[in-house]
């Protein structure tokens, strides 16, 4: 049984294994085990995420298991516009199919609640995730040049409605 819950500067430790181990697992076949280990390296280490906690226009959020142990994250950053951007979403490969992962974007909507919508980029390729937001009301609204120094590949822009509160 998981729970979901805000995410502390004692997680920042295991959050950075688990987004380092998923980096690697879903990005390597898309651009190579070098690139995204680079990228990943770069981005997801437990002082970076710290200092993410630290910003107020960003929200993030742990699975944590029974034992304590973390199965998932996800963070959502709102920009100074008010648009909200899902910038991660990760579990651990044992938890596919288990529901957590919509767990985890079901507590990113509910804390946005009453904003027009969220939206989200995800690199053409990892087709796991575009499906998994397409059933859950995303849809693809721009097709460009990839984030977050991932030079030559595409993204998918997906945006959700979300309910007005």
């Amino acid at each position: 049984m998981t729970h979901i819950r805000a995410m502390t500067r004692n997680d920042v430790d295991d959050v950075s294994r688990l987004l380092g181990a998923s980096w690697r697992r879903t990005y390597s076949p898309i651009m190579g085990a070098s690139t995204a280990a680079r990228l990943s390296d770069d981005r997801h280490t437990p002082e970076a995420l710290a200092t993410e906690l630290e910003d107020e226009d960003n929200m993030s959020f742990v699975a944590e298991r029974g034992d304590g142990s973390i199965a998932g994250y996800a963070m959502a950053v709102m920009d100074k516009q008010g648009d909200v951007m899902l910038e991660r979403l990760h579990i651990e490969p044992q938890e596919f199919g288990s529901g957590l992962a919509a767990d985890l974007l079901h507590a990113v909507l509910a804390a946005h609640a009453g904003l027009p919508s969220i939206a989200l980029e995800v690199i053409e390729g990892n087709d796991r995730a575009v499906a998994f937001y397409r059933k859950h009301g995303f849809e693809v609204v721009e097709r460009r040049q990839a984030a977050h120094g991932v030079g030559g590949h595409a993204s998918l822009i997906m945006r959700r409605l979300l309910a007005r509160a």
